[in-house]
């Protein structure tokens, strides 16, 4: 029988996967976009916004990209990148996101090897951190909440947990199920609201 102690792990874990996943929805990532855009890189600010909240990258994996990543797959366009712990996978992109892509580097006179976005993280942290502070959101903004949030997304209008998990490169179901935990959690205050008590 396993001691008391080689539970813990287990149930930290079992806990954090009901916890509530931060998010911000679609009409605050374009506020987000809009604020970001009035700067002096605004452009380049915004498509990194929506590069990060429309396919799920982390950080570091959405600063490694390049025209290279781009390719079809069955006749869409996906990211072929090397996730966490140098795992390849494929993510979905958006064909208006790929163009915007594509016409980004177009205009800058980007070669297919040249990073889109040629910043470093705690750069891309305080541009995303300022961005939300002026679009005027009521949470702390930062790379890896976009991240959450196509999590959250996909999850609304897929209801597809295991597709999910695959798109974001999860080892583990642990950080998947803290999505869905929080749409259930949502749900059931919605629910419980539509109650009428004075019939």
């Amino acid at each position: 029988m396993p001691s008391n102690q080689s539970l813990v792990p287990t149930q930290t874990a079992l806990a954090r996967a009901h916890t509530i996943v931060p998010y911000l929805t679609p009409e605050d990532v374009a506020k987000l976009i809009a604020a970001a855009s009035h700067g002096r890189k605004g452009e380049r600010d915004g498509l990194l916004i929506r590069l990060l909240f429309e396919t799920g990258l982390r950080i570091s994996e959405a600063l490694q990209i390049t025209l290279k990543h781009l390719e079809s797959f069955e006749g869409r366009p996906v990211l072929r990148i090397l996730g966490k712990g140098r795992k390849p996978r494929l993510v979905a992109c958006p064909k208006a996101l790929a163009e915007s892509l594509q016409a980004y580097a177009y205009r800058h006179q980007l070669t297919s090897t040249d990073r889109v976005f040629p910043i470093h993280r705690k750069r891309a942290h305080q541009i995303i951190s300022e961005a939300g502070e002026e679009a005027g959101l009521q949470k702390d903004v930062y790379p890896h909440l976009l991240r959450h949030s196509d999590a959250i997304e996909r999850l609304r209008q897929t209801g597809n947990p295991k597709a999910l998990q695959i798109h974001l490169g999860h080892a583990s179901p642990l950080m998947t199920m803290r999505c869905l935990s929080t749409l259930t959690a949502e749900d059931a205050v919605r629910i419980q609201q539509q109650v009428d008590f004075s019939r």
